[in-house]
């Protein structure tokens, strides 16, 4: 061994046992604080946490699906409400025998086995308190049937709730439009728990959708105490939900029910408009589909007959059908000429047509010469193509803009669109061509880029008869909008006496006069081309009816002092005056005299096979008898040449 050897007093160990002694203590000290520091923020920080663990622990808590509110029209009647739903639900802690469960319900509820099967998935699923949904909308007899053997099914709960209800069904459809169970992408979005209670449903198009949070409500909550496994010991209180807000709307009941109906086989649409506050009295939109049928849960079915059928009664043609307004847009045409000083005396010769350059556009007939109220009353194409050509298609689409053509109205729907006005700097934007004077000649009768809705049809209509630039609304509430428009009342006097004219003179509606003493109607027929056929046949029963023209019509009345402005639209109805007119002239005779209305429907309906229950009834179970027809199978023909020739014999 090389080296001193170290030597290790006993002052030097006192001082190295003291310093680790220390380190040790001090580092006990600092788990202390730390274990001390948690346990005083659990205690006190987080009392209030914990405590809601520990009771949501002990008392289970299942959501009730508040009562929407109501939607009524403007006299109080309701739209949509709600009525009494009998449902039954399993809950599965509750369960014993799940098989004998299920069998029994099959048998009392009349359940289907892919019902059967959906049931038993996912309650192999579902744990604790949380409701199984098994059936809904029962009837009476089914509900009571479950009540009386409830002692015998364990873990079945009959509930009685409240689904909703449209009393006017397929009429309101795509008014109101209707709710559903919240799906699987709206839950994630959200993370509400009321999703996924057993009954719940939101709006899922038209007003119920859009006017979610004003008629949802508040839901209400039934505790229940359990043990830490999660068995039910005690129920505890229960809170009522509070019901949704009552949506009060323009619409009259009676009026939007008779439109509807009045459409009869149609397909088309209607709105009516009250001319004193922009209020909308009416907007049916016929085909439709039962809102009531939506909401409980469409069959598939149903749902092939009503998606593939060329009607498109799935689509509000108020709000989302665009057409040519055809000669319904020459009243804008007439205000543009007025406003440019034009003389309204001023006389254009029409002799069958306008010639521009090598091409000749053609008039509905020949006129002679014609002033602005004969042109209106006869709807002269060359006397309007003279007016167009000479104001300029800026001058008319400002005046098509300022009689609410091609505008975007707030109303609360999800979806609207807004049509188009064309003028040159339009048509280069879109096209990056210019504009050319065909095109102000096809655009001064509604025809070519021109695009509108039958919504802002109506509300051109509106706008003419009083003179203001009125904005539609349909709540209530909603504020009136209606300023003076930018145009002296004389010279709207005058587009309002050549539409007079129409229909109370010798003009293009003679046949859909007002059949109530001391009423008259203005209006203006518009037949709108959807595709270009030679000659006479474009308005003939030997076209294909997807390839005949729209027919339209706008109106108001009385025409002295006006009340009520209304637009129909028939799609592939060949003629505004056959067609679209005589709707027109029925829905405000149901607003100056409702028995004689009445009357005119009845007889309608027995000539089309029963009112629009009936016809709709009828048609699905045409639909379902095609669908579920064995297919045939062809049979061998008994004609020898049809028989497969004989093998040869063998040799």
């Amino acid at each position: 061994m090389s080296g001193p050897i170290r030597q290790v007093t006993e002052a030097a160990q006192a001082f190295s046992f003291s310093r680790r002694a220390m380190t040790l203590g001090i580092a006990q000290m600092g788990v202390g604080a730390m274990l001390a520091g948690r346990m005083a923020w659990l205690a006190v920080a987080e009392n209030e946490r914990y405590q809601l663990l520990a009771e949501s622990n002990r008392v289970n808590l299942t959501l009730i699906p508040p009562r929407r509110g109501w939607i009524v029209d403007r006299a109080g009647h309701a739209i949509a409400n709600n009525r009494t739903d009998f449902r039954i639900d399993l809950i599965p802690e509750r369960v014993e025998d799940a098989v004998r469960v299920l069998t029994d319900l099959a048998r009392l509820l009349k359940l289907d086995p892919t019902e059967v099967d959906r049931i038993a998935k996912e309650l192999s699923t579902a744990r604790g308190l949380q409701p199984v949904p098994v059936a809904e909308n029962l009837d009476w007899e089914r509900y009571a049937a479950v009540v009386v053997r409830q002692p015998e099914l364990p873990g079945v709960a009959p509930t009685q709730g409240y689904a909703r209800n449209y009393p006017a069904g397929a009429a309101v459809a795509h008014l109101v439009g209707y709710v559903g169970a919240a799906n699987a992408e709206q839950y994630k979005e959200t993370r509400d728990p009321l999703y996924l209670a057993p009954g719940f449903k939101l709006g899922k198009d038209g007003l119920e959708k859009s006017l979610e949070k004003d008629l949802r409500g508040i839901p209400g909550a039934r505790r229940v105490e359990v043990t830490a496994r999660g068995r039910p010991v005690r129920d505890l209180e229960t809170r009522r939900d509070v019901p949704g807000r009552t949506v009060k709307l323009t619409i009259d009941a009676g009026l939007q029910e008779y439109a509807a109906r009045r459409l009869g086989n149609e397909s088309g649409s209607a709105v009516v408009i009250d001319v004193r506050t922009g209020g909308i009295l009416a907007m049916a939109s016929m085909p439709a589909y039962d809102p009531n049928s939506f909401s409980d849960g469409i069959s598939r079915l149903e749902w092939g007959m009503l998606s593939g059928d060329d009607h498109l009664p799935l689509m509000n043609k108020v709000l989302q059908g665009l057409y040519p307004p055809g000669s319904t847009f020459k009243p804008a045409t007439a205000l543009a000429a007025l406003r440019s000083g034009i003389d309204p005396n001023r006389t254009v010769f029409c002799g069958g047509g306008y010639q521009l350059g090598n091409r000749f556009f053609r008039c509905l007939g020949r006129h002679g010469s014609v002033n602005l109220h004969r042109a209106i009353a006869k709807s002269c194409n060359t006397y309007f193509y003279t007016m167009g050509r000479d104001v300029g298609m800026d001058a008319v689409a400002a005046a098509a803009r300022e009689l609410g053509l091609g505008a975007e109205y707030d109303l609360p729907f999800p979806s609207q669109r807004y049509g188009t006005i064309p003028d040159p700097a339009w048509k280069l934007r879109k096209y990056d061509q210019k504009w050319t004077p065909s095109d102000t000649l096809n655009a001064s009768i509604g025809q070519g880029y021109i695009l509108a809705s039958p919504l802002q049809l109506a509300v051109q209509a509106s706008r003419i008869a009083s003179g203001r630039a009125l904005v539609p609304r349909i709540l209530a509430d909603a504020p009136i909008v209606a300023p003076m428009l930018d145009v002296p009342p004389e010279r709207m006097d005058l587009i309002r006496s050549g539409m007079d004219e129409v229909v109370n003179g010798a003009g293009t509606a003679v046949r859909s006069r007002l059949q109530v003493e001391g009423i008259r109607m203005g209006g203006k027929t518009g037949t709108a081309q959807v595709r270009r056929i030679a000659g006479g046949a474009r308005g003939g029963l030997n076209v294909p009816w997807k390839y005949r023209d729209h027919g339209l019509f706008i109106g108001f009345a009385p025409v002295e002092a006006p009340l009520y402005a209304v637009a129909v639209v028939i799609e592939h109805g060949m003629s505004g005056s056959g067609a679209a007119a005589p709707v027109a002239r029925d829905l405000l005779t149901y607003l100056f005299d409702r028995p004689r209305a009445i009357e005119t429907l009845d007889a309608f309906e027995k000539q089309w096979g029963g009112d629009l229950n009936a016809r709709m009834a009828a048609k699905a179970e045409a639909y379902r008898l095609v669908r579920q027809a064995p297919i045939p199978i062809p049979t061998p023909s008994p004609h020898p040449e049809a028989s497969p020739p004989a093998p040869p014999p063998r040799p």
